[in-house]
């Protein structure tokens, strides 16, 4: 097996995995809020939306096991609820999300039809290749990708160049750091790095004949391949963004500024071939996810062919639901989810990512039981509103920020740390 050849194919699959979900329409809006700010918000966003999904990767380097083996030292039980909580978040919100932004960016700017019409259109379409589990789609990809970075290294080039000398001050209501920081949850990469590491590992383990190592080396390589891509793509449209954000209406939604930045920088060809491209991405990470998911309970149940078709009619169904609304809408009713599956998720991946001797049972069950109980006001903050609560907040550092979870779990993981290491018994 050729390995740097092996590297770039699957690094350039993880890193049209990771935007294929809708992600492009993000960075642009949170670079034309932050101006100036810009790149304080990049730093945020790259943080969450690009580091950490890599971390997964080399945990999933380490680990070379399968998404339940990320929760295995919480427990078992643990393990398979988180595993269950994030395929059903998976198929509820960002998928149904690649149709709503098929439908403003390639459908709605054309055609004056329901959004339902294209939702149903797009799962129905879906369904058939999830059925026929096609190759078509990764021959999709494997071109897509390509055509996608090109068309965006494009905007960011020429929107550099042809930026305004003004731009509009800030109007984040959160510090740049951290809008930027829980913008990135809503890519989802973070999930993505946990669900995709897994079928990575399926994949080299299907290839045979490659030691441990080299697995090992070829995730590790092909994720920095990825991050690599995911930072200059999404810097680039936040900066771009920002420079240009003197030319849009402040009311503009997510789609169309992408759609407006392409237009303005590369004329209504490249507009339309944009808006094309990305709804075939969405359309080929719906029906991968969607796959995945249903492989996911299918094992859960001795293999069967029955759970594996119930399960992508359900997420079908579901997507057709939700896939109508639109995408402002879907985003904002994900946010508190977030706030609940991604404390844990990040969590998860740093301490599957250190050495075992600093991350024993003890320290993963003390760790994720910390950060699940911290994070609750930040759940809740999004679902109602009351004194109390807010003086919670207030009694918890960072927490009205919504990261109250960060310094309790730090601190859990270097005192537990400590207490195991102090009461070892000392050799004679």
């Amino acid at each position: 097996m050729n390995n740097k050849k092996t590297i770039f194919i699957i690094g350039f699959a993880l890193f049209a995995s990771f935007f294929g979900a809708g992600n492009l329409i993000l960075p642009p809006q949170l670079g034309f809020n932050s101006g100036p700010d810009w790149w304080l918000v990049a730093l945020g966003f790259i943080t969450s939306a690009t580091i950490i999904p890599l971390l997964a990767l080399f945990g999933h380097a380490k680990l070379q096991g399968t998404m339940l083996d990320f929760g295995n030292k919480v427990s078992p039980l643990f393990s398979l609820v988180f595993c269950l909580c994030v395929y059903i978040i998976a198929i509820t919100l960002p998928i149904p999300r690649t149709a709503a932004v098929t439908h403003e960016m390639a459908i709605q700017p054309f055609f004056d039809t329901p959004s339902f019409l294209t939702s149903s259109l797009y799962f129905g379409i879906a369904f058939i290749f999830i059925m026929k589990r096609d190759s078509i789609l990764s021959i999709l990809g494997k071109y897509l990708t390509p055509l996608i970075v090109l068309i965006l290294l494009a905007i960011i080039i020429v929107g550099f160049f042809t930026s305004p000398e003004t731009m509009n001050a800030s109007v984040l209501k959160s510090p740049p750091l951290v809008a930027g920081l829980l913008e990135g949850y809503q890519t989802y990469d973070a999930l993505g790095g946990i669900l995709i590491g897994g079928v990575v590992i399926i994949s080299l383990n299907l290839e045979g004949g490659i030691s441990f190592e080299d697995k090992k080396a070829i995730i590790t390589k092909s994720g920095l391949v990825a991050a690599f891509g995911l930072f200059i793509i999404y810097a680039g449209m936040i900066a771009v963004s920002a420079l240009h954000n003197t030319e849009f209406e402040a009311s503009i939604s997510r789609p169309e500024l992408l759609s407006g930045l392409s237009l303005k920088t590369l004329g209504n060809i490249g507009n339309l071939f944009l808006s094309v491209l990305i709804s075939l991405a969405c359309f080929t990470t719906a029906v991968s996810v969607i796959v995945g998911t249903a492989d996911f309970f299918k094992g859960l149940f001795k293999e069967s062919q029955l759970v594996y078709t119930i399960t992508a009619i359900v997420a079908c169904l579901v997507g057709i639901l939700i896939g109508q609304m639109n995408v402002k809408y879907i985003i904002d009713v994900a946010l508190p989810v977030l706030m609940f599956i991604y404390p844990l998720t990040v969590v998860l991946i740093f301490l599957n990512t250190l050495p075992n001797k600093y991350a024993s049972k003890l320290v993963f069950k003390i760790v994720v039981l910390v950060t699940f109980v911290f994070s609750i006001p930040d759940f809740l903050g999004f679902l109602i509103e009351a004194n109390w609560l807010q003086n919670v907040k207030e009694t918890i550092p960072f927490a009205q920020q919504n990261l109250g979870w960060v310094l309790p779990a730090v601190l859990a993981f270097v005192v537990v740390n400590l207490i195991e290491k102090t009461s070892k018994p000392r050799s004679a």
